[in-house]
C-alpha cells in the first residue's frame, strides 16, 4: 500500500422512507474460555445500506479540492459550523459527537477512502459484494461473517443457539451454517425502505426523468408524515430499540459473541441534508445508537470491536437536486474497548479532477476486506490463510490491515 496515511491524536411506515432499522442478528454461543487467544471477544457489525456519503461523514477539510467539488453542501461552507476536528486534515460530521469523543479517547477510528472490490453502482450488487465477501456478485449462499464463525475452534464451546434478526428474513452476510432465528423488539415496526430504495436505483439507472418525479414524491410522503423531524425522531428510536437489544444479548453470560446491526434508508440522491436535514438526522442516530450500545456493554467494552460498514460510497460532487449520486470510494467506522483509536487511517488519493475515479468519485485505496480481515485476525484468532482462502475467497492479495485492535 503506498503512503499509507495514518493521522493520530491521543414516520415508521412505507411513507416514512427515511426510518431506517433492518435487522440485528446475534449468535453463536462463545464461552469465556475464548474464541482468540486469551479474553472473550465481541464482534459487532453494523450494515449501513443505501450507500453511506463518507465525505459528508468525515469531511476531509484540508484537500483543497473539497469545498469546490461539493459547494454549497461541504461541510463548513456558508458560515455553518464547521466539522468536529480529528486530525488536523479530516474533520467528523458534527452529528456524530459521541463517536468524536471516543476518537480522542483512543476508543475509535476512521478507515477512509476504502471499498470493496465492486465498482459499478448498483444497491443490488454492491450489497451482494459486501455480505458475501467475493470479488464479485456471484450465485453464493452464505456470508463471510456467518464463514468466519463456522472456523472459530468449538473446543469448549457451548452449543450454537440460534441467532435473533429484527426482520422476516435473514441477511446475506449471517447466512450459512449457524442457525438463525428472527427477533422483534417491543413496539418496533419495520422498515419500508429497502424497496424504495431499489426502486429509486431501478430509476436512477433507467430514467432519469421518472428518478426525479419519485424523487419529488418521496418528499411529499415525508413532508404528510410530519416532516423531516418526525422522520428523525422515528429513526432515533428505531436505532436505540435495535442497539437496547443488542447490548442485551451481549450482556448474557451464556449469550452471543457475534452481532450484526442492518440498517436502512442511507441513499440520499435528494436533499441530502448534511448539515441540518435528512444525513444530518441519519448521522445522529447511527452516533446515539453506537452510544447506546456503547454504555449498554460498559462491563464487556474492552472486549469489543464494533465496525460500520457500506456497500459503496457516492459521489464526489453534488448532483442537481441537493444530493449525490452513487459512487465507490467511502469511510468505514471502528469504535469499541478492542479498538486501538484515536487515528485516521488513509492513503488518501486527493480530490482534484484527475485522481477521481471515473473523473467522478472518492477513489478508494484500502480494500474493505483488509480492515475486516486485520479485526478477525487479530480480534478473533483467524489465520490470514483461512481469511484468503475461505472466509473472503480469491483475496490472496489482500493482506489484513495490522494494529487495528489494541
Amino acid at each position: 500500500m503506498r503512503n499509507l496515511r495514518t493521522s493520530s491524536i491521543l414516520s415508521p411506515t412505507r411513507r416514512g422512507f427515511m426510518t431506517a432499522a433492518g435487522a440485528v442478528v446475534a449468535w453463536g454461543q462463545m464461552p469465556s474460555l475464548a474464541i482468540a487467544a486469551d479474553g472473550d471477544p465481541r464482534l459487532v457489525v453494523v450494515v449501513l445500506r443505501g450507500a453511506l456519503d463518507g465525505l459528508a461523514a468525515v469531511p476531509p477539510v484540508g484537500d483543497s479540492g473539497y469545498a469546490s467539488l461539493r459547494g454549497d453542501m461541504a461541510i463548513g461552507a456558508n458560515g455553518l459550523e464547521p466539522a468536529l476536528p480529528l486530525d488536523g486534515f479530516f474533520g467528523l460530521n458534527d452529528a456524530m459527537p459521541n463517536f468524536h469523543r471516543r476518537y480522542h479517547e483512543g476508543d475509535a477510528l476512521v478507515v477512509h477512502a476504502t471499498a470493496t472490490p465492486y465498482r459499478q453502482r448498483s444497491h443490488f450488487d454492491g450489497q451482494d459484494v459486501l455480505e458475501n465477501g467475493m470479488p464479485a456478485p456471484q450465485a453464493v449462499r452464505t456470508g463471510w461473517l456467518n464463514r468466519a464463525v463456522d472456523l472459530l475452534p468449538t473446543s469448549g464451546r457451548i452449543a450454537p443457539v440460534s441467532g435473533l434478526a429484527v426482520s422476516p428474513t435473514v441477511p446475506l452476510i449471517l447466512r450459512g451454517p449457524a442457525p438463525v432465528l428472527t427477533w422483534t423488539p417491543p413496539s418496533f415496526r419495520p422498515a419500508g425502505t429497502d424497496t424504495v430504495e431499489r426502486l429509486m436505483d431501478l430509476y436512477a439507472h433507467q430514467d432519469a426523468e421518472l428518478a426525479g418525479v419519485f424523487a419529488a414524491g418521496m418528499e411529499l410522503d415525508a413532508m404528510t408524515m410530519g416532516g423531516e423531524t418526525r422522520a428523525a425522531g422515528a429513526i432515533r428510536d428505531a436505532y436505540t430499540q435495535i442497539a437496547n437489544g443488542t447490548a442485551s444479548l451481549l450482556l448474557e453470560p451464556e449469550g452471543p459473541r457475534i452481532a450484526v446491526l442492518s440498517l436502512d434508508g442511507w441513499d440520499t440522491h435528494t436533499n441530502e441534508g448534511a448539515e441540518s436535514g435528512r444525513l444530518a438526522g441519519l448521522l445522529e442516530a447511527l452516533d446515539g445508537a453506537l452510544e447506546t450500545l456503547a454504555v449498554g456493554i460498559q462491563s464487556i467494552w474492552r472486549e469489543t470491536a464494533i465496525v460500520v460498514v457500506t456497500e459503496f460510497g457516492r459521489t464526489a460532487e453534488a448532483n442537481g437536486n441537493n444530493g449525490t449520486d452513487h459512487g465507490t470510494g467511502t469511510v468505514a467506522f471502528m469504535l469499541g474497548g478492542a479498538i486501538n483509536g484515536g487515528r485516521v487511517i488513509s492513503d488518501w488519493p486527493g480530490l482534484a479532477a484527475p485522481q477521481l475515479l471515473d473523473g467522478r468519485d472518492l477513489n478508494p485505496t484500502i480494500d474493505l476486506r483488509a480492515a475486516l480481515k486485520g479485526v478477525l485476525q487479530d480480534h478473533l484468532g483467524l489465520s490470514a490463510r483461512a481469511l484468503a482462502e475461505t472466509v473472503f475467497p480469491e483475496s490472496n492479495v489482500v493482506d489484513p490491515l495490522a494494529g487495528l485492535i489494541a
